[in-house]
C-alpha cells in the first residue's frame, strides 16, 4: 500500500474530475482491490460485488467529506461499504424464496452416526425453521450471526470489520442468538 498511498485522497470529486482518465482508472483500480474481498466474503456474487463496489465508489466521489488523511477516507469508504452490504441482503431477503441448503451455517446433523431417515426430515424441517427465522431477523443480526458462525470470524475479527468494540459484537450476538432460540422454543422446538 505504500505505493498507492495518498492516492485514494485524490477520490474526492473536486480532485478526482481534474485527473486524467488514466489516472482516475488507477485510482478506481485501487478502490476496487481494497473493497473487493471484504464484499464478496459476504455476497458470495462476483456481480453483486462489483455492483457494491460501483455504487459505493460513485458515493465516495460525491459524498465523501472533506478529510485529512487516507485513513479517515477508508475509514469513511468502509462504513460506507458495509451499509451498501446491508441494503444489498435486505434486497435479496425480499427476493428470496428457495432455501439454499449449502449456505446454511447453523449444523443441525447428529455427530457423525447414521442417521434414520425420520431424524434426517426432522433436521431438514429444522434448518428451514431457521433459515425462515434467520431471513425475518434484522439485517444487522443475520449478519452477525452469518460472521460467527458460517465464515467462523473471533469476536475480535468481527469488531474490526464491522469498527466497534468486541463488547458490542459479543452483546449484539447474544442478542440475536436469543432471538432465534425464543423463536424456535416458541414453535415447540426442543433444543
Amino acid at each position: 500500500m505504500d505505493q498507492t498511498e495518498g492516492e485514494l485522497l485524490l477520490i474526492q470529486s473536486s480532485r478526482f474530475f481534474s485527473l486524467s482518465p488514466v489516472i482516475q482508472a488507477e485510482i478506481f483500480h485501487v478502490f476496487y482491490d481494497l473493497n473487493y474481498g471484504s464484499i464478496f466474503y459476504v455476497t458470495h456474487d462476483h456481480h453483486a460485488t462489483e455492483d457494491i463496489i460501483q455504487e459505493a465508489f460513485l458515493k465516495t466521489v460525491y459524498k465523501s467529506p472533506a478529510v485529512e488523511n487516507e485513513r479517515q477516507l477508508i475509514g469513511w469508504i468502509k462504513v460506507t461499504v458495509r451499509n451498501l452490504i446491508l441494503n444489498y441482503l435486505r434486497k435479496i431477503k425480499k427476493s428470496r424464496h428457495n432455501i439454499d441448503v449449502e449456505r446454511v451455517f447453523i449444523n443441525t446433523a447428529s455427530s457423525g452416526t447414521p442417521e434414520s431417515v425420520e431424524s434426517q426430515i426432522e433436521a431438514k424441517l429444522l434448518e428451514e425453521q431457521i433459515l425462515q427465522y434467520l431471513s425475518e431477523m434484522k439485517p444487522e443480526y443475520r449478519f452477525l450471526i452469518e460472521l460467527r458462525w458460517k465464515f467462523g470470524l473471533s469476536y475480535h475479527e468481527i469488531a474490526q470489520e464491522l469498527h466497534i468494540t468486541d463488547e458490542k459484537v459479543r452483546q449484539k450476538l447474544h442478542r440475536a442468538r436469543d432471538l432465534l432460540k425464543n423463536k424456535l422454543l416458541s414453535k415447540g422446538r426442543k433444543l
